[in-house]
């Protein structure tokens, strides 16, 4: 049986930036085996799988996976299929702004389409879940062997490392500048010993000191249990970043946003805007967003086992 699937970069506007994606607008009657299968054939960060929604006041029901595990959620494959649904017509979107709901597995995933004449250009999720805090996190010793710095190389205090999920769950480690960020190399026997079967196995390395004067910080994703070696933008990671920086705002009431850029040590520059909502201290809302653009168009036959 033939199934459609589209490919598109997600968070860039510029074709062969961004993260790849592979969409499969329906994806009836395909197995959570053979779900898994193409994933793996496609090879890439995340393969999302379009189905009916269970609740009828919804939009569409996803399943994203990765080339080594299904995900509850993950933010460039919500922003990706949103636009890729918009720009083939599956979802009419003739106003600037067109809002759907997307079922995942943390629950309803709102997602807000923004375009021009009808033409899809970004999108933007409200994470399902607000921000979670870890246990605290392995030591500075742990953490150089880990990334193949020096204990020098990690800020402290304020900006410590520190475990956040909105779903799924990424060990923040700042580091002092974008010189030591492209130095970073997981030492994937560290990792298993360390990592492996903690609370947030997935890395997140960041540094206040981006490239693009318009940016607040640049970032690196690893991320070997997803079977990724490293992400060139990751959208869960996003939503949980803003629970890291939020929570660090002397402000506690108001609207605080981010412009992340990612994969630039990856030749794949991708940028993405995140946003929190907190009133008296409290998280009551946290968005992601960026640009999309279709890349390709295909069919993949698949047995239905």
């Amino acid at each position: 049986m033939q199934y459609r699937f589209y490919t598109a970069d997600v968070f860039t506007n510029q074709r062969f930036g961004g993260n790849q994606l592979a969409v499969f607008p329906d994806a009836t009657g395909l197995s959570p085996e053979l779900m898994a299968q193409i994933a793996r054939e496609f090879n890439l960060s995340e393969t999302v799988f379009v189905f009916p929604p269970d609740d009828p006041a919804h939009t569409r029901r996803l399943r994203i996976f990765t080339p080594g595990m299904e995900l509850p959620f993950a933010g460039h494959p919500t922003i990706g299929a949103a636009y890729v649904l918009a720009a083939t017509g599956a979802i009419p979107t003739q106003a600037a702004e067109t809002r759907i709901i997307f079922e995942e597995g943390v629950g309803p995933v709102p997602v807000s389409i923004f375009g021009v004449a009808g033409e899809p250009k970004s999108a933007i999720l409200t994470a399902a879940q607000l921000p979670e805090f870890g246990p605290p996190a392995p030591d500075t010793d742990a953490l150089a062997a880990l990334l193949s710095l020096e204990a020098a190389d990690f800020l402290t205090g304020a900006y410590a490392p520190q475990a956040v999920s909105c779903g799924v769950p990424f060990l923040f480690v700042p580091v002092r500048d974008r010189v030591t960020l492209a130095r970073v190399r997981l030492n994937r026997e560290q990792w298993a010993s360390l990592l492996a079967g903690w609370w947030a196995p997935h890395v997140y390395v960041l540094t206040f000191d981006p490239g693009r004067p318009d940016c607040d910080l640049r970032a690196r994703m690893f991320a070997p249990a997803m079977n990724i070696v490293e992400d060139p933008a990751t959208g869960a990671a996003a939503a949980a970043l803003a629970g890291y920086l939020g929570s660090r705002e002397t402000e506690t009431t108001g609207t605080f946003r981010w412009l992340v850029e990612q994969g630039i040590e990856m030749g794949r520059p991708s940028l993405l805007e995140v946003e929190a909502d907190k009133v008296d201290g409290t998280f009551t809302a946290v968005r992601v967003g960026g640009a999309s653009v279709l890349v390709s168009e295909g069919y993949m036959d698949v047995g239905t086992g």
